[in-house]
């Protein structure tokens, strides 16, 4: 039988000391969002990679005192830098779902790639079965998406009937208007349109992760653009909107006034 799967703490104050020295040591997974943010990234390294030059362990320490999605954009191309392409593999492979994570931003800091060849290296990660990696995934690799919209809708619009919820999910999340701890996306903050051909696909999704997120992709979009996303909602819902769609439609109104409450 499995062990029960540990719940963790949801305060960085409440995490044991034992408990936080095994995640920095690589030996835990985090198992909430405090636990990712705590733990310390640099003595992670150390345990991971001791090898490395004393250089760059001293650059993963001036990178801890950054935020979050910087100090792992920093380690990650840190990494990149010191073992190459191979070493994406060896983080990829890793139990510590934090080495998992410098995985997607390695790939994230990869010259040269086009972007077909970045969403392929990405894909497993995006897939991982921890959710900070998955996390992590689509923030790695959201600046190159943006940057070419049209060609990452086109090509993220296969992912929106893998098997998997969570690359159907990635399709979604990765190119939200606003997103969270990333840049804005301007023009789909305008233009939310110019997103369809991923959220149509998505307006029936089964799974409740891959609806939450579709769910917080409009809503985003309804901070810029309400009548657009009211008249999306309706459009779904006349067309015989399921529990799924409903729900959907629901969650993506939340922080918008009835139509008729509007002056």
């Amino acid at each position: 039988m499995a062990p029960p799967e540990r719940k963790g703490a949801t305060r960085a104050a409440d995490i044991p000391a034992g408990v936080l020295d095994a995640l920095s040591r690589g030996t835990l997974p985090t198992a909430t969002l405090a636990e990712c943010l705590a733990l310390d990234q640099a003595k992670l390294l150390r345990s991971v990679f001791p090898g490395l030059p004393p250089a760059l362990h001293s650059a993963a320490e001036d990178a801890c005192r950054l935020g979050i999605l910087k100090r792992m954009e920093r380690i990650g191309a840190l990494l990149l830098q010191a073992l190459g392409s191979p070493g994406i593999g060896t983080c990829r492979a890793h139990p510590a779902d934090t080495v998992r994570g410098w995985a997607c931003f390695m790939v994230g800091a990869q010259p040269g790639l086009d972007l077909p060849t970045r969403l392929a290296a990405i894909r497993p990660l995006a897939d991982d079965a921890h959710f900070g990696v998955r996390e992590w995934a689509w923030m790695a690799v959201r600046p190159h998406l943006a940057r070419q919209l049209p060609e990452a809708v086109a090509l993220l619009a296969a992912w929106t009937d893998a098997p998997s919820e969570r690359l159907r999910r990635f399709a979604s999340e990765a190119l939200r208007p606003r997103g969270v701890w990333c840049a804005h996306i301007a023009e789909l903050k305008s233009r939310p349109e110019a997103a369809l051909p991923l959220l149509v696909p998505l307006r029936a999704d089964p799974s409740a992760y891959v609806q939450d997120s579709v769910a917080n992709w409009l809503n985003d979009a309804a901070k810029d653009r309400p009548d657009w996303v009211r008249a999306l909602c309706a459009q779904w819902l006349q067309d015989g909107g399921c529990a799924a769609t409903q729900r959907i439609c629901q969650r993506a109104q939340r922080s918008l006034q009835p139509a008729a409450g509007r002056r």
